[in-house]
């Protein structure tokens, strides 16, 4: 190798080309564009922030409205069972002073009321005498034998059980069949 002062290039040494000089008008189009690109970015960013500003009223609102229900869920049943109630102290003021018969219509109407205000909120009665006996719906109190019904059959209701739209509220307690045994 000679040495001439000079050192040797390389490509990955060499400088890189100088920008060319954009004439004014390109400059000019592209400052234009900068600031159009820029409103465009805060017009979106204003967007954003009501967006999620609104996204947590939403939020808000909903957990309020969550919070309302739990707390008068129970407003309209009381309502039915309000008249109910006035039926059972009236009858209970007038106990001393009246009558079997007129005892019994008032009781008769007191049931009829609670009848009635059960059925606006869907809660059913069950009432499975003859059903197969089921472990999900019913509570055996007793197995007792029997020559007529089947085994493993409801034979008697105890206790009425219930139900809120298909939801068990409170089994019903049954008095179970059981084939008769060898005497």
């Amino acid at each position: 190798m000679s040495d001439t002062g000079a050192e040797p290039t390389s490509p990955d040494l060499e400088q890189p080309p100088q920008a060319e000089v954009a004439d004014p008008t390109e400059s000019e189009q592209l400052r234009q564009e900068l600031a159009e690109a820029q409103a465009q970015v805060s017009q979106h960013r204003d967007q954003l922030l009501r967006a999620a500003a609104e996204l947590d009223n939403i939020r808000k609102r909903a957990a309020r409205d969550i919070e309302q229900a739990h707390r008068y869920a129970l407003e309209k049943i009381a309502q039915e069972l309000l008249p109910v109630r006035d039926s059972l102290e009236l009858a209970a003021a007038s106990a001393a002073t009246a009558d079997a018969a007129s005892l019994a219509a008032g009781q008769q109407a007191t049931l009829k009321l609670l009848t009635r205000a059960f059925e606006r909120f869907a809660i059913k009665g069950i009432e499975p005498v003859g059903e197969p006996f089921d472990p999900q719906r019913h509570e055996a109190m007793v197995m007792q034998e029997s020559a007529t019904a089947e085994p493993d059959s409801v034979l008697q209701v105890v206790q009425r059980g219930y139900e809120l739209n298909g939801r068990l509220l409170r089994p019903a307690r049954v008095i179970v069949a059981r084939a008769p045994g060898p005497t």
